[in-house]
């Protein structure tokens, strides 16, 4: 269903992480054209970041973000090799998890 893109470089003591997320994030307000009935919600609540095991990031979205979100986002600290994990939760209990090195 969906697929997490995660990049994650550091330079000068400070890693930068990018990430795109494949999801719907349907907010529950659109209606299907067909239909005419209301889409069901269904949109990531929470994602988190984890570097070498340790969370360096935590976001709390809600149906107002885009479909297939973009985060960027810099923490101090991080060195070449170390894993960063990206894993983020549904309104529907679904989640996702991606892994990557960081790299210089």
């Amino acid at each position: 269903m969906s697929d997490i893109k995660i990049r994650a470089k550091s330079k000068n003591g400070v890693t930068t992480v990018k990430c795109l997320m494949s999801h719907p994030m349907e907010t529950g307000l659109r209606k299907d054209s067909k239909s005419g009935e209301l889409i069901p919600a269904h949109f990531i609540q929470e994602v988190v970041c984890k570097a070498k095991g340790e969370v360096v990031m935590t976001a709390s979205w809600s149906g107002g973000v885009s479909k297939n979100p973009y985060l960027s986002f810099k923490f101090a600290g991080g060195a070449e090799g170390d894993p960063v994990e990206i894993t983020w939760t549904d309104n529907r209990g679904q989640t996702q998890s991606a892994t990557t090195t960081i790299s210089s």
